[in-house]
C-alpha cells in the first residue's frame, strides 16, 4: 500500500470525500498530518465521513464544506469561502463525479449533467482555486479521469450531448475532458512560471457508488451495463484512491504525468501513458477555451 508523504502543515481539498475514492484519498491525507477539506454536495453525509475520518486519526483537522459541482454557483460559493480566509491551498483533488446516467439531464446552468459535473464544475473550481494554489509552496492539482477517456473523442458539435445522447458516451467524453484539462493546465503552468503541478489520475475498476448512483439516478442501466458491473474485475477503493493519492503527494511526480492501476483495472500504481485521446493540446487549448465561455471562468492572469 502506498505511504502517503508527511502532510503535516499543508491544506488539502477533496471532492466527493463523503464515499468510495474521496474518502479514502481524504482520510489517508488526514492521517499523514494534512489539515482536509471535504467538498460534499450533502453536508449530513460530510460529517458522517468526517466523524470516521477522525475515529480513525484522532486529532486530525477535517472540516466539511458544502459543494455541488453541478451548480456553478455553488462552485463560487465555495471557492469565496476560502478565498476569504486566505489560507494558502496546497492540494487540490478533483475527485467527485457522476456516471452512465440513463437519460440526459441537465445541471442547475443548463449543461449535460456528466459533463457539467464530471469537468465544467472541477474546471470552475480549478481556476477560482488557483489564486490560493499559486500562494502555497509547492501546490498540486490532482484530476481523477477514467480508463473510459481512452476510447473517448471530444464532440465539439454536439458538446452537450443535445441532439444524441448515450450514457456511456457522455461520460467517456467528460473524463477524456478532466484529462485534456489536467494536460493543459500543465502546459499553461510551464508557459506563465507558476509553481503548481497538474497531474492526472485513473482508478482502473473500483468498487464504489459511482458504480450504482449514475446509472440508477433516473433510470436503470442497460442490460451489458449490468453484467459487466458484475464480470469485470475490481478494486476496492483502498487501492482504487493510490493513483490519485499519489499524483497528489508523490515526490516522484513531474508536471503532466498520468497514474493507474499496474494492471489497467486492478494493482499497484504504476505511471502510465497518456492515450492518444488525451495528448492532443490542440484539442486541450480549444476544450479549455470553450470551458471558460460556458462557465465564464478564466486562469488568472
Amino acid at each position: 500500500m502506498y505511504q502517503v508523504p508527511d502532510q503535516r502543515g499543508r491544506l488539502a481539498v477533496v471532492t466527493g470525500a463523503n464515499s468510495g475514492t474521496g474518502k479514502e484519498a481524504a482520510q489517508r491525507l488526514a492521517g499523514a498530518g494534512a489539515e482536509v477539506v471535504l467538498a460534499v454536495r450533502t453536508p449530513d453525509k460530510g460529517e458522517q465521513a468526517k466523524a470516521e475520518i477522525r475515529a480513525a486519526h484522532p486529532g486530525t483537522h477535517v472540516q466539511v464544506r458544502r459543494l455541488d459541482l453541478a451548480d456553478l454557483s455553488s462552485v463560487r460559493d465555495f471557492a469565496d469561502g476560502l478565498i476569504a480566509e486566505g489560507k494558502p491551498l496546497d492540494l487540490l483533488l478533483n475527485n467527485a463525479g457522476v456516471m452512465n446516467v440513463p437519460r440526459r439531464t441537465e445541471t442547475a446552468d443548463g449543461f449535460e449533467l456528466q459533463l457539467g459535473s464530471n469537468f465544467l464544475g472541477p474546471f470552475a473550481l480549478t481556476n477560482r482555486l488557483l489564486p490560493l494554489l499559486l500562494t502555497a509552496p509547492a501546490p498540486r492539482v490532482a484530476t481523477m479521469s477514467s480508463g473510459t477517456a481512452n476510447r473517448a473523442r471530444i464532440d465539439f458539435d454536439d458538446l452537450q450531448s443535445s441532439r444524441s445522447y448515450s450514457p456511456t458516451r457522455a461520460y467517456a467524453q467528460s473524463k477524456l475532458a478532466d484529462m485534456l484539462m489536467a494536460v493543459h493546465l500543465a502546459e499553461l503552468a510551464a508557459r506563465r512560471g507558476w509553481p503548481v503541478l497538474s497531474v492526472g489520475a485513473h482508478p482502473g475498476a473500483t468498487r464504489t457508488n459511482l458504480m450504482t448512483s449514475g446509472p440508477t439516478l433516473n433510470g436503470k442501466p442497460g442490460l451489458l451495463e449490468s453484467i459487466l458491473y458484475k464480470i469485470v474485475p475490481a478494486q476496492g477503493p483502498e487501492q482504487g484512491a493510490e493513483p490519485l493519492l499519489f499524483a497528489a503527494t508523490s515526490p516522484a511526480v513531474t508536471a503532466g504525468d498520468y497514474y493507474g492501476p499496474r494492471w489497467g483495472l486492478v494493482g499497484p500504481t504504476k505511471q502510465v501513458e497518456l492515450p492518444r485521446p488525451g495528448r492532443d493540446e490542440r484539442v486541450a487549448a480549444r476544450l479549455w477555451a470553450e470551458a471558460e465561455r460556458l462557465t465564464g471562468v478564466s486562469a488568472p492572469a
